[in-house]
Formats: C-alpha cells, structure tokens, sequence
C-alpha cells in the first residue's frame, strides 16, 4: 500500500491525486468578507458538572445546542472538562504512528472493512479512481475490551494507555452532550444513554501531509457520518469545511474546542429536527493537518426509529421507518457515503 506518510516530501501532486476542475474544492470562504456566517462556539462550563446543575445555565446550554443543531447541524464546544494533557498526548501518540518506518505500519495496512484496525490511504469510498491526499487509521476504540485492545498497534508503545485516557474522557463529553440534546429536545434525560449510544465507539485518525498544489487535491469528499454523534479534535489546522445554506464554509480552528456534528441517526432519530450536515477535508501546502473523530454509534440491533415524542400526525408525521441500525450500514455502504441514497430506503413518504 502506497502511504503519503511513507514518501518524502511531493514537489508535485502526482496525477493520481488530480481532480477535475468541476471536483475541486478551495478554502476561500474563510476569507470571504461577504460571508459573516460562523459556527457556533458553545461553553459547556466544565462539562460534565453541568449535569447536576439544575438551573438556567444548564437549561440556556441545551437550548443553544438545540439551536445550533437545528440551523448548521455544527458546533464547537469548549470548557468542555477533557484535559488538554489527554487531548495533546494522544495527538502526539498518533502523529508518531504516521510516522513509523513503513515496515512497522505495514502489519496493519488493509483496505478490509471488517478489519478492527486497519491505516489505509485516501478513502473506501473512490471507487478505484482519483486518490484522496490522506492517510487514516479506523478502529474501535472504546470500551477497551480484549477484542478492540489486541488489535491496537504495539507501537509507539504510548499508543494503547494514552488512547485508553483519551477516549474515557472523550465518551463522558459524548454523554454529558447527548444529556443535553435529550433536555433540549424535551426527552428524558437518558433518552440516548442506552442502545442508541452504547454500539462500541469507533475512531477516525486522518493525516494529511502537505500538498504542493492544494487547488488541484481533496482531503475528503462531501459526506455525512452514519453514527450517532461525531467529536472532533481538529487542533490548529484548518481543512473542515462543513455545508451551510447551499455554501461550503470552513469550521475555524478554535483553541482546545471539539467539532461536534450529529449523523444520520440523530437526524433520524429527532425526525429531522437536528441536521445531519454534509462536511469535507480539504488540503494546505504549509503544514501536516491531522484530525481525530470519535464516533458515538448505536449497537448493531438497536432499532431506529423517531422518537415518539418528536412525533405529530396531524403537524409533524414520522419521516422515516423503523429499521436496525446494522441495516442502514449496508445502506450506507451501498450509496458510497452519499447522503441522499443512503437516507431514502429509510424515508416514509407523505402525500
């Protein structure tokens, strides 16, 4: 497998990295003076400690992330209780993965979906054809059962305890956030705690090394996530670019905040009401970018379905059917990521 983080430094982009000029994406809406649209920056107030706080401020927290989710399916949270220590060693764990020599990668080099772990390039969804400029590892990283730890690399030997640390805190913001949502929405409190959000959580780390022509190369295409909810670490590097009113808009870096972004099943499960919000990777010339999302899921045989509650009728009928969750994978697949074929066997369909 050929990893851009094996290879020296490119002084060009190989043409198997080229897109058509109609597939290109640019970063120009960061600095475009007639866009004054941002995502959301929300203080979660020390996080989980927000919980048992029965006043306003817990109450005024939920709303705004209702409000975020309705309009741009975005936000960023900071004071959000995951120690900055957690956050910068596991970052620095990961980047020397990336940068073992290529026969200690090699082990876990593969392009099979079933794989617990797996580092891979580019993307399983191009279809052979123009290559993504991005290395990644996808895993399951949490609970740390025996399954999902003896597929963990064994080195950097800092890999596996500093994860472990990493993505305890990580799944307690997960849920002190799914709280919220649920208080936001009008649900019970543990609306989210059990099946929808208790599938094993899985882990996204993409490394994209610098591109010597970033106009002509994409980090990754547009999509929507099939999970639950998607917590970001982005660092100080830009390249998310999330879609905003028919516009792509870039997701600003913002010191020690998380990206979160709902998926498909909570755009499901809120039968519409929180948006599940098209997003892409771009490149830069100037710096190593790497990003680390955290993937909250159902299990495989939850069933899916909108919360009654959310439901009226008479004003606001179910838009979608009952399903398993492990039967909008396959759909997912199918549709290579494509938000609209991957939600339509699921829509009921109103006259």
């Amino acid at each position: 497998m050929e990893l851009l983080s094996n290879a020296p430094a490119h002084a060009t982009v190989p043409d198997r990295y080229v897109f058509p000029p109609e597939k290109r994406a640019a970063m120009q809406l960061d600095h475009d003076p007639a866009c004054k649209v941002a995502f959301p920056v929300i203080d979660l107030h020390g996080g989980r400690a927000l919980l048992s706080d029965n006043g306003q401020r817990r109450s005024q927290v939920a709303s705004e992330i209702i409000a975020a989710g309705k309009e741009f399916g975005f936000f960023q949270v900071v004071n959000h209780g995951v120690g900055d220590d957690a956050v910068q060693e596991f970052r620095a764990a990961a980047a020397t993965l990336f940068a073992l020599p290529a026969e200690e990668k090699l082990p876990y080099c593969s392009y099979d979906m079933s794989k617990r772990f797996r580092l891979a390039t580019s993307t399983s969804y191009d279809g052979g054809e123009t290559r993504y400029w991005r290395d990644y590892v996808k895993f399951s990283c949490y609970p740390a059962s025996h399954d999902n730890v003896r597929s963990w690399p064994s080195k950097p030997v800092e890999f596996a305890p500093r994860l472990v640390v990493y993505c305890e805190a990580v799944q307690e913001l997960a849920q002190t956030l799914l709280g919220l949502v649920a208080e936001g929405l009008g649900l019970d409190a543990g609306f989210f705690a059990d099946e929808y959000s208790s599938g094993d959580t899985n882990m996204s780390i993409n490394y994209y090394p610098p591109c010597p022509d970033p106009t002509v190369t994409m980090g990754l295409p547009a999509h929507c996530d099939r999970y639950l909810l998607t917590l970001l670490s982005q660092a100080d590097v830009a390249g998310l670019q999330a879609r905003y009113g028919g516009r792509w808009l870039l997701v600003c870096p913002v010191p020690g905040a998380f990206v979160v972004n709902f998926g498909h099943q909570m755009e499901i499960i809120t039968n519409g009401l929180l948006a599940c919000v098209e997003h892409r990777a771009v490149t830069n010339s100037s710096a190593v970018r790497m990003s680390v999302a955290t993937h909250v899921q159902p299990t495989d045989g939850c069933l899916i379905k909108p919360a009654p509650e959310l439901v009226d009728e008479a004003t606001h009928p179910a838009k979608y059917r009952e399903f398993l969750f492990s039967e909008f994978l396959e759909a997912y697949d199918a549709a290579d990521a494509g938000r609209e074929d991957a939600l339509e066997p699921f829509k009921t369909h109103h006259d």
